[in-house]
């Protein structure tokens, strides 16, 4: 079992930052890709960034591309989103996600475990 706990939400003005943590127990993070997902009120959950076990693959939804910076500590645990020029429109509760042996994958069907979530607010 992985437990996943993430961190770092808040609220923001549009083009402002913030990074999200996820803080993983239970299991080394090393064997799993690890995927940020998130969902609006009314919306169903989208895909956001992903990367690959090896953390060579990374890749990211059209709409965060260029903002939005994926990366991974295995010593620690640890993944992270680094997030900027937020927008209103990236306002949603943010998942972590991991999927043992993925390849960054961006299907939310293909992650095993799941975080509680961190809410993001970005006011305009």
């Amino acid at each position: 079992q992985v437990q996943l706990v993430e961190s770092g939400g808040g609220l923001v003005q549009a083009g402002g930052s913030l990074t999200l943590s996820c803080k993983a127990s239970g299991r080394a993070l090393s064997t799993y890709a690890m995927g940020w997902f998130r969902q609006a009120p009314g919306k169903e959950r989208e895909f956001v960034a992903a990367i690959s076990f090896s953390g060579k693959t990374a890749r990211y939804a059209d709409s965060v591309k260029g903002r939005f910076t994926i990366s991974r500590d295995n010593a620690r645990n640890t993944v992270a989103l680094q997030m900027n020029s937020l927008k209103p429109e990236d306002t949603a509760v943010y998942y972590c996600a991991a999927d043992l042996w993925g390849s960054a994958t961006v299907g939310p069907s293909n992650y095993e475990y799941w975080g509680q979530g961190t809410q993001v607010m970005v006011s305009s």
